[in-house]
């Protein structure tokens, strides 16, 4: 009877063993699904910034084309989707996005959060106030608007806040 309890506790023992290891590995599955989707995250947010940031740049440089044709309609639709464009972005310097996935972004951003958040709402109001002008001014006025409101804005930005090229 002693040896029939002894092999019964040993099963017990064992059982609790194996429940434990699976126990452990299954939180240590978690937590590694966590940090793959946190770091997945934080590279979507840096991918997603990088994506707008160059359309802007696309849209700016259509535009000027656009303003060499007359087209003042698609100055004025491009000018909208870049306003739009600074307005996201603005969500998208979150502190887990300083490095990783080539950003371009330097630590001022973090460390002036409160100045490069309100040079990205004023150059979005800059680009508003230049779709009302695309509607008044053709030609050079309107190439000088750009050059002023927009451009003016984008160099103000890079030279603080992004990598020199």
């Amino acid at each position: 009877s002693s040896a029939a309890s002894d092999v019964y506790k040993r099963q017990i023992i064992k059982c609790m063993i194996n429940f434990f290891q699976f126990f452990v590995s299954t939180i240590l599955s978690i937590l590694i699904l966590i940090v793959i989707a946190f770091a997945d995250d934080h590279g979507n947010i840096i991918k997603e910034r990088k994506s707008l940031f160059k359309q802007n740049y696309s849209h700016a440089k259509r535009m000027s084309a656009e303003i060499t044709k007359g087209n003042n309609e698609k100055v004025i639709e491009l000018s909208q989707k870049m306003s739009t464009n600074y307005d996201k972005l603005l969500d998208l310097f979150p502190d887990n996005t300083k490095t990783g996935y080539d950003t371009e972004a330097l630590p001022t951003i973090w460390l002036q959060k409160e100045e490069f958040n309100a040079l990205m709402i004023e150059t979005s109001n800059k680009v508003k106030e230049f779709t009302v002008l695309a509607s008044e001014l053709t030609g050079d006025e309107l190439k000088d608007a750009q050059k002023k409101l927009i451009w003016s804005s984008c160099k103000t930005c890079h030279d603080k806040f992004r990598m020199p090229h």
